[in-house]
C-alpha cells in the first residue's frame, strides 16, 4: 500500500482507462466505480479495493494499476474499480458503532470518486458510481443474476455498505435508493460538486 493525492489517483485512472473499458465493454456494459465501507478499524487496509482511505482521510492505494481485477464487489470486478472507507467494525443498520465514516473520509472518497470517474472518463451517477449495497441490489439497472438472488438491503441485507452515512444529510437508514439521504446519492452529490469545482479554477 501507499499514500498518493487526489491527483496521483487521477494520474492512475487515466492511465488504466483504456484497458478498465476494454475489461467492461467484454461483459457488455461500461465501467463502474463500487464504493465500500471495509467493516474495519480507522487503520485497517485490505488489498480487496484498489483504494483504502483511513480515517484521517489519507488515501492508499493496494495496485498502481487500477485496472487490475480486485475481489471487492461480487461478481462485477472486471472493469470496475473498488474504493472503500477503512471503518465501521460493529456497524449495524441502527448503529455504525464506535467508528463511523469520519468526516475526512466522507470528503476524501467524494474526491477520489471525483479522480477516478476523471480518469475514466465517466459520468458521476448511480449507473457508474454505486455503493456496494446499491450494487447488492442491482439498483445501478444492471441486471446481474446472483446465485442465491439479490442480497442488498431490499433482499437479504447481507451487504449495505453506505447505505448512510450517520451525518447530517444522511441520518437514518432507510431501503429507498431514490431517498437523497442515502449514502451513495449524498456521496455522488459531493463528487459532482468536488467536479464542478475542479472545472471552476
Amino acid at each position: 500500500m501507499r499514500e498518493v493525492s487526489i491527483e496521483e489517483l487521477r494520474q492512475l485512472a487515466d492511465a488504466a482507462r483504456e484497458d478498465i473499458w476494454d475489461a467492461a465493454r467484454a461483459h457488455g456494459r461500461e465501467p463502474k466505480i463500487y464504493l465500500h465501507w471495509s467493516a474495519g478499524h480507522y487503520f485497517q487496509k485490505f488489498g480487496d479495493y484498489h483504494v483504502n482511505i483511513t480515517g484521517d482521510g489519507k488515501i492508499y492505494v493496494s495496485t498502481d494499476n487500477l485496472a487490475d481485477v480486485l475481489a471487492h464487489t461480487y461478481y462485477r470486478n472486471s472493469g470496475s474499480v473498488g474504493i472503500s472507507l477503512c471503518c465501521c467494525a460493529g456497524a449495524t443498520t441502527g448503529d455504525l458503532g464506535d467508528e463511523p465514516p469520519t468526516p475526512q473520509q466522507i470528503e476524501s472518497i467524494a474526491q477520489a470518486t471525483c479522480a477516478v470517474a476523471d480518469g475514466l472518463w465517466l459520468t458521476i451517477d448511480r449507473e457508474h458510481v454505486v455503493t456496494h449495497g446499491e450494487a447488492a441490489d442491482n439498483a445501478d439497472g444492471l441486471d446481474i443474476d446472483y446465485p442465491g438472488g439479490p442480497y442488498g438491503p431490499q433482499n437479504t441485507c447481507e451487504r449495505w455498505d453506505l447505505q448512510y452515512l450517520d451525518t447530517d444529510e444522511s441520518r437514518e437508514y432507510t431501503t429507498d435508493y431514490d431517498d437523497p439521504a442515502t449514502g451513495g446519492n449524498v456521496l455522488r452529490g459531493k463528487a459532482n460538486w468536488y467536479r464542478q469545482h475542479n472545472n471552476d479554477d
